[in-house]
């Protein structure tokens, strides 16, 4: 049964829906943890695990197959038509000074994100080369240059694909910088001479200078050759400071829209910030089960009940066949429709930053 008891906010605002009318499902700030909930799994730094053959069965939806490879060759909905890229050169991009202290994100582009949490600088599905397998050259470059980003202090990683496991990128770093990957993915990194390759399950996490990091489920899917489909996992991370007592940032990494949001909410509640993607929707019979389009990524932001929403994976490479701006006027527009405050909406710039205040 679902509840349908308004859930007021702390400043005493109730969630709405489009038609401004109580929701069913309201955004609630700050609530208490649910009794139920398991608690977390805590698991050793750089411990080496073995995994089983295929995560395939961790999809909560069927792979496209040679029939629907077929039509999407057919209607050459790849990437956006001519008019669609008419808007390339009004792509928000604001490039500015890193913060220097307090909580903060920093949006570089696509998936990628510098977060300062809890003393530590960490790096989000890192992409800093101009192109990447299969899609033409990024269309923005990188929000801050490779040589102005301070020492990293960790890595986390949430899939295999390309676009957000970038070896030109992590061959940038030291070899003993920490690296948070998911299951079956340890050996690629080490492979490349990582030394210190933390692997985890869904509901997992682990611990680094204070700063806990746990690895949640998405609805997506992972393959980087011919010959490795769902050999590796796919997620998101909830970093949290002082081990998980103070700021809490979710970063969806790639997902469709689905009953984990509300799981996550559950297991990890009180979220500070949700970073969720809003672009490479269309079309949406082939990529409705792996990616969130605007309107899905609100609804995912009010199953989380975080206090703000920070949008992404949108502005930088062209991954399919929306007009390169819509997804953020379709994300303004569902966001006022929903009745959520604006200033609780964090649309960034390539390159810009925002520090999230006393908790």
């Amino acid at each position: 049964m679902t509840d349908q008891t308004e859930h007021a906010h702390p400043d005493g605002r109730t969630g709405t829906d489009a038609t401004g009318r109580a929701a069913a499902n309201p955004v609630v700030v700050g609530k208490a943890p649910d009794p139920t909930a398991p608690p977390p799994l805590t698991r050793p730094l750089g411990e080496v695990r073995s995994w089983p053959h295929s995560f395939a069965d961790r999809l909560t939806a069927p792979l496209p197959g040679v029939r629907g490879m077929t039509r999407l060759a057919r209607e050459r909905a790849l990437r956006p038509n001519a008019e669609g890229l008419r808007s390339i050169s009004r792509l928000p991009y604001a490039p500015e000074p890193l913060p220097t202290a307090g909580t903060t994100v920093t949006w570089a582009g696509h998936a990628s994100w510098i977060v300062r949490i809890g003393g530590l600088t960490v790096l989000t599905d890192p992409v800093w080369s101009r192109r990447i397998l299969g899609t033409p050259a990024r269309i923005t470059p990188p929000g801050v240059p490779w040589a102005r980003l301070p020492r990293i202090d960790a890595v986390v990683i949430s899939h295999n694909h390309y676009d957000h496991l970038d070896a030109p990128t992590l061959r940038r770093l030291p070899r003993d910088t920490p690296l948070f990957v998911p299951a079956g993915l340890g050996g690629w990194c080490r492979r490349r001479r990582f030394r210190r390759v933390t692997e985890l399950d869904w509901w997992e996490g682990a611990e680094l200078d204070g700063v806990r990091f746990d690895f949640v489920p998405s609805h997506h899917w992972s393959k980087r050759t011919l010959t490795d489909t769902c050999r590796s996992l796919w997620g998101g991370w909830v970093l949290g400071e002082h081990r998980g007592q103070g700021r809490r940032i979710y970063f969806a990494g790639d997902s469709g829209y689905g009953h984990w949001f509300a799981e996550i909410a559950r297991r990890h509640p009180a979220l500070d910030l949700a970073i969720l993607p809003i672009g490479a929707y269309e079309p949406r019979w082939w990529l409705a089960d792996v990616h969130t389009d605007p309107e899905e990524a609100v609804r995912a932001y009010e199953d989380l009940g975080a206090r703000a929403m920070a949008p992404m994976h949108w502005a930088t490479f062209l991954l399919s066949a929306e007009p390169v701006l819509e997804p953020l006027a379709r994300l303004r527009t569902a966001w006022q429709r929903a009745g959520h405050p604006r200033d609780r909406l964090w649309d960034l710039p390539i390159g810009a930053s925002r520090t999230l205040g006393t908790p």
